[in-house]
């Protein structure tokens, strides 16, 4: 198999997934990705997923919604959220990740947004005992969070959930749902829509790249996100058209892309900037 790469826009500098995950340590790394509907996680991060096992990392997902939405006919729809429970633990099954790494919170197509936090009503809890809870227990080092600009509503709102969640989990408040464990770093990936520009903006990148890594891998890899994604059969049209759309993705050497922004999911403010203006006056 020809070697994985990653590109680190910035610096100008190939490695490893060191340079999408700072100090990655492969064996002791524990990978958590934030998938708003099933087929988002593999379709949008499948070969730093792909690499990370290789390496010998676990890899984790957290499926926000039931894909209560995705039945395509009257007749199916009684039974999808099932249908897709099924083929999504086939999927990542064939893919390398075994079912008890994938927790499914189970809210409906276009709702996330209504379950984004702790106690967000009478009637239901949010997302936000169980995350903490599965990132704690499951000592996540990194995770992946899905693009938040101009995707879809349940995209921002999985977005939000990991982005928040990631520095809460090593915080030491509610010790009695798990002991607290802290997430090392995060980064997005795009399922389907643009990066937000604003990184790119801030560090005066060429607006055209708004990621900045990129995964490189090999066309194996992509043949194995094809034959997990096949196993969606309710989704048939939808993934035939989507495999179609992924030849975009192809290099000229034969290997394929994937797009990544590396971000800190809580920067410090600085008053540096402010004491050194206020010094110029």
């Amino acid at each position: 198999m020809r070697e994985y790469a990653f590109l680190d826009i910035e610096t100008k500098q190939y490695g490893g997934l060191e340079k999408l995950f700072p100090g990655w340590d492969g064996p002791r790394e524990r990978l958590c990705v934030y998938s708003p509907h099933d087929d988002d996680a593999i379709i949008g991060a499948g070969y730093v997923m792909r690499k990370a096992l290789d390496d010998g990392a676990e890899v984790h997902i957290i499926i926000v919604c039931n894909g209560n939405c995705g039945y395509s006919t009257p007749e199916e729809k009684e039974n999808i959220v099932k249908v897709r429970h099924a083929e999504a633990l086939r999927c990542y099954g064939r893919f390398g990740i075994p079912e008890e790494n994938i927790v499914f919170l189970n809210f409906s197509d276009f709702s996330a947004m209504n379950y984004v936090g702790w106690n967000v009503g009478p009637a239901h809890e949010g997302h936000f005992r169980t995350t903490m809870t599965e990132l704690r227990n499951r000592r996540i080092t990194r995770i992946l969070a899905p693009n938040h600009y101009h995707e879809h509503i349940d995209h921002i709102a999985a977005s939000m959930m990991a982005a928040y969640d990631a520095p809460q989990a090593g915080d030491m408040h509610t010790v009695d749902w798990a002991a607290p464990y802290p997430v090392k770093s995060v980064a997005e990936y795009s399922v389907w829509a643009e990066l937000d520009p604003e990184d790119a903006l801030i560090r005066h990148r060429d607006v055209k790249l708004r990621a900045n890594t990129v995964a490189i891998a090999p066309p194996e890899a992509e043949q194995r996100i094809g034959e997990s994604l096949a196993q969606f059969v309710s989704q048939g049209e939808i993934i035939a058209d989507l495999m179609e759309q992924r030849k975009a993705r192809r290099l000229e050497d034969g290997r394929f892309i994937e797009v990544y922004l590396r971000f800190d999911p809580r920067p410090k403010l600085s008053f540096e900037p402010y004491k050194e203006f206020i010094r110029s006056l």
